[in-house]
Parts: structure tokens; sequence; C-alpha cells
């Protein structure tokens, strides 16, 4: 019989090409569906015949989906991993970065940013990062009371807490304010759609970035989620790492945020199927929340073109249909798991 070692990477593989080749179907029908008025078949015309002159069909599949489609593989693996990392550092399967104020911080420093003058892309992500940060540290530290350090209800009901409380400032600046408020209207729900290509590599640059910086900690990570005592005893600084970790995780919710606004339960939702799928090891999630992150993110994204044509739903929208209940599955279990 096959060694349990052995049995999960078998696992791991059939996971990651399930999903991967799930990907590409639904990276090509995002080339081809849409609310507008271009048909799958003027659309598959467009990617087969290139011609010179542009026409409606090209300019449809290659501005505005294409770009789409980039945007929703960098932000969907750089959630899903952020999620899967916050949930490994608090030991806390509902940690996600909506949920903990993470990515309300970004989405307030953002809009922010817009009222004071900025709009530039670069100085917006830069921002969105300094505010994820910031909302994941006050967060936590809420919770840092002696005799309930890492209560999952007590953490969810803080980062719910921060997470309004910036809504309702944020609220009262796009009162006052007429164009922050058109900049942000549709941003502030999250949507793919219209997003400069700049802000488009410049997020997915950093992005880059803080993967690499999860993936050269994974083994650490994996020591720290059976506890900090185990992992200093087999030689890591938990501390240290525990701030690594936040300040990846800064680095890609605040990203994806300035990019594509704050989408919710990506970093629930993602994490959760691939723990059922590969088991807890931070290592496996890893690598299928890569794979699984750009595939829910990117099905929402096509959901909210075909729901309403020939209008679009924001794919925030979709996200929270899909995550909410999986939330309550979580939560209405008989125990709050914790990692």
């Amino acid at each position: 019989m096959p060694s349990t070692k052995t049995r999960q990477q078998h696992q791991l593989r059939f996971t990651v090409l399930g999903a991967g080749l799930l990907l590409l179907v639904l990276a090509g029908l995002s080339l081809l569906l849409g609310a507008g008025p271009v048909s799958i078949s003027q659309s598959l015309r467009a990617i087969m015949t290139p011609t010179q002159a542009l026409s409606e069909a090209q300019f449809v599949v290659f501005e505005l989906r294409l770009p789409r489609l980039g945007l929703a593989l960098v932000v969907g693996s750089a959630l899903a991993v952020a999620g899967a990392v916050l949930q490994t550092v608090t030991r806390n399967t509902l940690a996600e970065p909506g949920l903990l104020g993470v990515s309300a911080g970004a989405a307030f420093a953002v809009v922010m940013a817009i009222y004071w003058g900025a709009s530039a892309a670069t100085v917006n992500v830069w921002v969105a990062i300094a505010g994820a940060l910031v909302g994941c540290l006050l967060v936590l530290a809420a919770t840092q009371i002696q005799g309930v350090k890492g209560d999952p209800v007590r953490l969810i009901l803080a980062g719910a807490a921060f997470s309004s409380l910036l809504m309702a400032i944020t609220s009262v600046i796009l009162l006052q304010d007429q164009r922050t408020a058109d900049e942000m209207r549709f941003w502030l729900i999250g949507a793919l759609a219209g997003r400069p290509t700049e802000a488009i590599w410049v997020s997915g640059s950093l992005i880059l970035v803080g993967l690499c910086l999860v993936a050269l900690n994974l083994r650490a990570l994996s020591a720290l989620a059976l506890g900090e005592r185990i992992a200093q005893g087999l030689g890591h600084k938990p501390l240290v790492l525990q701030l690594l970790a936040l300040l990846a995780v800064a680095i890609l919710v605040g990203a994806a945020t300035a990019a594509a606004g704050p989408i919710a339960f990506i970093g629930l939702v993602v994490p959760f199927i691939a723990r059922a799928c590969v088991g807890p090891d931070i290592r496996r999630v890893f690598v299928t929340s890569l794979v699984i992150g750009p595939v829910v993110l990117l099905a929402a994204d096509i959901l909210s073109r075909l729901l309403v044509p020939p209008y679009e739903l924001p794919v925030g929208v979709i996200s929270a249909f899909v995550g909410a209940p999986i939330l309550i599955l979580v939560v209405r279990q008989r125990r709050l798991p914790t990692l």
C-alpha cells in the first residue's frame, strides 16, 4: 500500500492538474463571453483571425477582456494565498482578509489618497499596502488580551467592528466629495473591469514579490502552524516569522485591493477548498491556492457578466454570494475549527 506521503503527493498533483485544466477552460470562456453585443462566434473569429484593422470584436477581446483575465489571475492568487497565510498565522480557519480588516484598511487608505488628490496607480498601490498592514495589525492587537488570545469569535468580531468603522468613515467622505464618490462607486464593491493596464502591471509585480516572500517561508510557516513553542524548538523565531507573514499578506492584499477593489471571501473560500482537497499543510495549500484562487475569481467574474445582460454585476457581489454560505457552514460546525 502507498505511504501517507505518497498519497498526499498524488492528491496534490491530481488537484493542481484538475484545477489547472479548469482554469484553462475558464480563461477561454472569459475571452469569449460577455454582457455586450459581441457574440461567441465573433469573439472566436477575432482570436483566430486577427487583422490589422481593429474590429469591434477584437477591441472587446484584446483591449477589455484580456486585461480583465490577467487581473483575475493575479488578484485571485493573491487573495487566496493571503487567506491561507492569515489562517496559518492566527491558527484560525475563519481568518480572511475581508473579515480581519485587511481589505478594509487597504480600501480606506486608497479612498483617502484619492480624496487628497492622488491618482497615480503606483501611489495608490503603496498606500493600499500600508493601509492593509495597519488594518491587520490593529485588529490583531485588539485581540491580544490576556485569556482571549487566539479566540476565533473575538478575532472575527474585532475585524467586523474595525471594517464597519472604516466603511462608515469612507461613506462620510464619499458623501462630502463628489469626485471621490464618482471614482470609487464601483471600485469599493470590487470589480475587474475598466482597470488601466499600468495598474495591472504594478499590482502584478508587487503580488509576485508577496508570493515569493510567502514561498521562501513555507517551511517555517508549516512549523508555526503546530504552535509557537514547537516552531521555536525547531529553530524558528515566531515573532519575526509572524511579522514577515503579515508583511506578505499586506503586500498581497494591498496590491490586489488597489487593482480590483476589496473583493471579499476569496481568501476564505479558496483555502477551505484547498484543505479539503490536499489537507492542512500550508505548503500544499499554498500551491493549490495559487491555482484554485484564479479559478474561483474567474468563475465569479464570468457569472457577473451573464446574470443580468446587457449589464454586469460587480464581481465582489458574486464572491459574497458564494463565500457567505461557506462562512455560515464553518461557523455552524459544532466546534469552531483552529489550525
